[in-house]
């Protein structure tokens, strides 16, 4: 809970700062803190080194100042990465990247959401649904698409707190528990 708490108030700092610099520095941000936030994800040591309490604040600047140089970070994201240091925030890094993300999606309109189904849908089965699902949200939406053979049939759509079960195991379920109370 802290955490988040705290994820979000420094992702909320670095939003503004990119929406006073203007231009593209919301999105600039945005990659720049995603691809760091991949990148503790993907090296389990980076993130350990970045979290512990027994490497200094200045080793922990000089990994970053490597990252960020790499990332061709501008002087904001790397001031705002340095900052981390010091506070020994550096162990939300992951969090404070998914809550900016969030904070993006939602000043571009962009609804991200998730879609299973119980067969794999080919490309232009996605595409359709998508097309159809961004006309009915009057906005642009971004979806994952996943397979879990246990729901039998139909979909699962889920679109930030929303979710819309249509498969076939949800509509057993719902007749089972009709059948139970012998209506």
């Amino acid at each position: 809970m802290t955490d988040t708490v705290v994820a979000r108030r420094y992702a909320s700092a670095l939003f503004s700062l990119g929406r006073r610099e203007g231009g593209d520095a919301l999105g600039r941000h945005g990659a720049c803190l995603a691809a760091l936030g991949e990148m503790v994800v993907e090296e389990p040591k980076l993130g350990s080194l970045l979290k512990s309490p027994v490497i200094g604040v200045e080793e922990k600047k000089g990994v970053l100042g490597a990252l960020l140089d790499k990332l061709g970070a501008d002087k904001t994201m790397r001031n705002f990465c340095f900052l981390l240091a010091d506070k020994e925030r550096l162990g939300s890094l992951r969090q404070i990247a998914d809550w900016y993300g969030i904070l993006l999606d939602e000043a571009n309109g962009v609804l991200r959401g998730k879609v299973i189904t119980a067969v794999k849908l080919s490309t232009e089965k996605q595409a359709k649904l998508k097309a159809e699902l961004a006309k009915k949200s009057g906005g642009d939406i971004e979806l994952a698409f996943s397979v879990d053979p246990e729901i039998l049939g139909g979909m699962v759509l889920a679109v930030g707190d929303k979710v819309l079960d249509s498969s076939l195991r949800a509509q057993l379920g719902i007749l089972r528990e009709t059948f139970k109370r012998g209506v």
